[in-house]
């Protein structure tokens, strides 16, 4: 009996992971998606939900197995590339090709891939991509549009938003885009070899990202300026590590002065221009009120 063909997305449950089911869904191709709880997932229908866990790579053997994988979307949602290895030879063994999420920026030395903040984790995981005998995307998106959800319970509250660098300046990328680049990787060939980058179109600040947000919802959102201090305090009590937290502080930071830029390459990569981020606020209004 021949294997039935699938697509498998690790992280279906997270905002890209899950638009790149969805988008999968859509083309009428198998997926599967693998998440540590398969009880407590919420994906569209069709999608066939298995457990399988990036910290057991004995999980992930089990959960591609019975099924001719063509592709495997990657997220490494650890803090740090540890197991990083043995996750992705897992994968590598059972697919003919990974497209993995990274970012922007990613550093091209070798020595970055022994830090344990964002830029030095992608730089080893891309090298293990590239390493692991599969056909391999690296997908490197700007700033996640998705990422100003951390201002949500400030603004449903009416309170101002807390940040230490509201005029640090980026090019947001809606999570659709992201997962719309990955499923071209997944499903042609077009972006083999490639580590393509992908950007909104626009540069906005943190002040008019979040003024654009009040806009949109049609009221006022304050911006508070806060010191560098009670903002690493305010990540790292929403759970991020702190070497993750202090570098995405020096990034904005370092953003006030050097902002990002548009990819040119972008609306080659979608086909269509980026949507913008007014766009991706009205797609989410429903988390700000």
């Amino acid at each position: 009996m021949k294997e039935k063909r699938v697509f498998v997305v690790v992280g279906a449950t997270g905002k890209v992971g899950g638009q790149v089911a969805a988008q999968l869904a859509a083309r009428g191709v198998g997926v599967r998606a693998l998440v540590r709880d398969p009880a407590a997932a919420r994906l569209p229908a069709g999608v066939e939900v298995v457990r399988g866990d990036l910290a057991d790579p004995a999980s992930l053997t089990r959960a591609l197995a019975g099924a001719e994988v063509a592709g495997v979307f990657l997220v490494w949602p650890l803090a740090g590339p540890r197991g990083a290895a043995e996750a992705v030879g897992a994968l590598a063994a059972h697919t003919r090709r990974i497209v993995y999420l990274s970012t922007r920026g990613v550093p091209e030395d070798d020595t970055a891939e022994s830090a344990e903040d964002i830029p030095g984790t992608h730089a080893a995981l891309e090298r293990l991509v590239r390493a692991s005998g599969a056909e391999w995307t690296l997908l490197r998106p700007g700033g996640f549009a998705g990422n100003t959800l951390m201002w949500a319970p400030q603004i449903r509250a009416g309170a101002p938003v807390r940040t230490a660098s509201p005029q640090a300046a980026r090019t947001l990328v809606h999570e659709a885009d992201i997962a719309a680049a990955a499923v071209r990787a997944l499903l042609t060939g077009d972006l083999v070899g490639a580590a393509p980058e992908l950007t909104g179109p626009e540069l906005l600040t943190q002040a008019e990202q979040i003024a654009l947000i009040g806009e949109v919802l049609g009221r006022s959102v304050q911006v508070e300026k806060v010191t560098r201090g009670q903002a690493r305090a305010d990540l790292v009590a929403a759970g991020l590590p702190e070497s993750y937290a202090d570098g995405i502080l020096d990034a904005h930071e370092a953003m006030e002065t050097r902002p990002e830029t548009v990819a040119p390459g972008a609306a080659a990569l979608l086909g269509r221009p980026p949507r913008d981020f007014r766009r991706w606020v009205a797609d989410h209004a429903a988390d700000f009120r």
